[in-house]
């Protein structure tokens, strides 16, 4: 997934695929100065974009040869301040339907601590 996804969004903020299945994605990144909003910390933006794509990623292996997914709704928190460092995101699924599915993503710090938390709704489309 990393190599399919250079040159796209995902490729310019450094993210790095290290696990995709249908029921659990895993990437990370590292936070550095070309990342951070006016107040010198990791921008809000990127984690809304991990989260959508590790969602997105793994609902539509899950939904596999029935059709594409898309994203309906992002919701996400930011609960603590990066400056530096490793982070680490997760998208487990919550609910997966026949015409919609939910993930949540988890972002942690090199230490484990959440950083943020989101949730995707997805539509799924039918072939």
């Amino acid at each position: 997934m990393t190599k399919m996804s250079e040159g796209t969004f995902t490729d310019l903020i450094g993210m790095r695929f290290t696990e995709v299945s249908a029921d659990r994605v895993r990437g990370e990144w590292e936070v550095r100065p070309q990342l951070h909003q006016p107040a010198g910390i990791q921008n809000g933006g990127v984690y809304c974009t991990v989260i959508e794509t590790l969602a997105s990623v793994g609902g539509s292996v899950w939904f596999g040869e029935r059709g594409q997914v898309v994203g309906v709704n992002n919701n996400t928190d930011f609960l603590r301040a990066v400056r530096e460092g490793t982070l680490t995101a997760e998208a487990t699924p919550i609910h997966r339907g026949r015409s919609q599915q939910l993930w949540v993503v988890v972002i942690t710090d090199a230490e484990g601590r959440m950083v943020a938390r989101g949730q995707v709704r997805l539509q799924n489309l039918a072939a």
